[in-house]
């Protein structure tokens, strides 16, 4: 099952989404690849990062 904080954020799910079918990729990457603003973005992979969902490995993001 999703997360809570999977279903709260459809942003959130996106950013899911990509990491799911790309694996590792950085900032750069999700920001083109979702049309999203970094700070936007920011948002997301933070409380992504809270959830444990996602972790920062050196310049890029991967699920956990």
């Amino acid at each position: 099952g999703a997360t809570p904080s999977l279903d709260s954020s459809p942003r959130g799910k996106l950013v899911y989404l990509y990491l799911a079918t790309h694996g590792a990729v950085t900032e750069s990457e999700l920001c083109e690849g979702l049309d999203m603003k970094r700070l936007s973005l920011y948002s997301v992979l933070g409380t992504l990062r809270d959830a444990d969902i996602v972790a920062r490995d050196d310049d890029r993001y991967v699920l956990t």
